[in-house]
């Protein structure tokens, strides 16, 4: 199993601690942030990753290279727009690696091995969002519509009444699901909207033609970091 990372953003959200290193290296304990995403990967079996990178690359190259070892091989795909666009453009930098059965990881999401056990035991599908549910949620949320098992939305201004759950920024795709998904990115990128854009408006577009799957993880450990906060929590769950 192929694992595709995307760590190119800066998190300026997180200054200053970010000033001279991108959010993915910002330290969890004894570890980074990427340093536990690439064991919890391990762990279950992922033995190939790809990390997209963008500000400070060369910091992740070096990790990269570090975590490289027998049976388990990471690799690094400099996305020179990372400073102008958003997560799509890293997608689309990455689509040369989606062929064949593939996972895609934001660069902020952490999780525990079980996550990716219960990504990878859903049922068949092109496309498998894994999601959580909880009682509220607030407006950086990337809030899901469901109908049954079936995603039909994706979206941060999703109203109380469409929204069902979060994307978690962990998602798991078919070989069919990776030829249908490569294909909606570059038909994206050739609008003129495609730099704004969040990867997460190609599954919607997929999730209108009911071709994307919810796979719930509710109950289980993960944690996105995005403001200082979020790291502080991080530390406490996973540090």
């Amino acid at each position: 199993m192929k694992a595709i990372i995307l760590s190119a953003g800066q998190g300026s959200r997180l200054l200053p601690l970010t000033e001279d290193r991108p959010k993915c290296l910002l330290a969890v304990g004894d570890d980074t942030i990427l340093g536990l995403q690439l064991k919890a990967l391990k762990a279950g079996g992922v033995s190939d990753v790809a990390i997209v990178t963008g500000f400070r690359t060369a910091a992740v190259e070096k990790a990269a290279a570090d975590a490289t070892v027998p049976g388990f091989t990471v690799r690094t795909i400099f996305n020179p727009f990372y400073n102008v666009a958003d997560n799509l453009a890293s997608c689309w930098m990455a689509r040369d690696e989606m062929h064949g059965p593939f996972l895609l990881l934001n660069g902020d999401t952490l999780f525990r091995p079980s996550i990716l056990e219960t990504l990878l035991a859903a049922p068949p599908a092109g496309i498998t969002l894994s999601i959580d549910k909880k009682s509220e949620y607030d407006s950086d949320d990337m809030k899901v519509t469901l109908d049954g098992d079936n995603i039909i939305n994706v979206g941060k201004d999703l109203a109380p009444d469409e929204t069902h759950g979060e994307s978690i920024g962990f998602s798991r795709y078919s070989a069919e699901g990776a030829d249908i998904f490569r294909e909606t990115l570059e038909q994206i990128m050739r609008t003129p909207n495609g730099l704004r854009w969040w990867y997460l408006k190609a599954i919607a577009v997929l999730g209108e033609r009911g071709l994307v799957r919810a796979c719930s993880i509710q109950g289980q450990t993960w944690g996105e970091v995005d403001f200082h906060v979020d790291l502080e929590e991080a530390k406490e769950k996973f540090g």
